[in-house]
């Protein structure tokens, strides 16, 4: 009963969380736009703290990476390749990134056009949506670097142990 209790305030906890977030600058449109060029504009307002904050994340993804790779090599000796295939993964997702972002005002438009009493809600939902997947997804590597270097770690121990 304890523990439903706690989980249904975490959760009501990441729902004010949201709420919060959603009455940022960033993710309102208070005044609905009519005109294309004022649709790109009010997307590409947001390229720049959707790139610091995706770039962020993958700043932290690079380090927990970097932690685990190094200790990889440190403790057991495993020869991850080059990491100037690393770079390269950076480099091509960013660009990736931000050619999903140019989309977003694409898609926009594309609504406008056919259910113009929904393109703002739209145009806000998909920023906000595309920003979390983006943030997720940049974080998907240092997860799977977690998981991968801890279950490792535990064969080896195991494996250490059975000796």
């Amino acid at each position: 009963m304890l523990e439903q209790a706690v989980q249904q305030e975490n959760l009501h906890g990441i729902v004010a969380a949201i709420r919060r977030l959603r009455n940022l600058v960033l993710f309102r449109r208070d005044v609905p736009l009519a005109r294309a060029w004022d649709i790109i504009g009010w997307w590409e307002t947001r390229r720049v703290p959707y790139n610091l904050i995706v770039g962020g994340t993958g700043i932290l993804t690079c380090i927990v990476v970097a932690i685990f790779a190094a200790g990889s090599i440190f403790f057991f000796d495993a020869d991850l390749g080059s990491p100037l295939v690393g770079l390269l993964g950076i480099l091509v997702y960013g660009v990736m990134a931000n050619i999903c972002f140019t989309f977003g005002w694409v898609f926009e438009l594309v609504v406008r056009r056919a259910w113009p009493q929904q393109a703002d809600r739209f145009a806000t939902e998909s920023f906000s949506l595309g920003l979390g997947v983006s943030i997720l997804l940049t974080l998907a590597p240092a997860i799977l670097a977690v998981v991968v270097g801890v279950f490792y770690l535990l064969s080896r121990l195991l494996h250490a142990v059975h000796k």
